[in-house]
């Protein structure tokens, strides 16, 4: 059972008040989704996260398929980190840490997604070629999106 991990890091010039109102509203997910993902949130949204949040969704990751995602937030601890975690969907097991922390000019959002893509042997073949370009992808779309919101970081 190979296990995958994704980190990624951004600065950007906002506050952490600013930073967490953000990214502690589900349905700001969308805006920081590439559009062809076909994001939708079916139910879950309609409050501010906290643990135990159950959100649906439906996405289309790859060949037009539309796929049910369901997470939990397991974790949240105001202005600091939230962790959601898939019940159902495209991963064997997915579990995603947010960290934001101030750092001087605004914030640092970290994110270290532990992965594991289904269907066995099948799965661990073409994720090097198929899962991880489109996971960087996606995580490159939103680092652009929030500058393009926020503005680009100068430390």
């Amino acid at each position: 059972m190979k296990i995958y991990r994704l980190h990624k890091k951004q600065n950007l010039p906002i506050s952490i008040d600013t930073a967490w109102e953000f990214l502690s509203n589900p349905k700001n997910l969308k805006t920081i989704t590439p559009d062809y993902m076909g994001f939708h949130i079916l139910s879950g949204a309609d409050r501010p996260m906290f643990a135990g949040q159950i959100i649906q969704y439906i996405v289309t990751p790859v060949l037009g398929i539309k796929t049910k995602w369901v997470t939990e937030i397991t974790h949240s601890v105001d202005k600091k980190y939230f962790v959601d975690e898939q019940r159902f969907g495209p991963y064997a097991l997915w579990h995603h840490k947010h960290f934001i922390k101030e750092i001087d000019g605004g914030v640092e959002m970290e994110d270290i997604i532990d992965y594991k893509v289904p269907f066995g042997i099948l799965g661990q073949l073409v994720h090097p070629c198929i899962v991880k370009p489109k996971l960087e992808e996606i995580f490159n779309y939103r680092t652009k999106k929030l500058e393009e919101i926020y503005g680009t970081y100068n430390s």
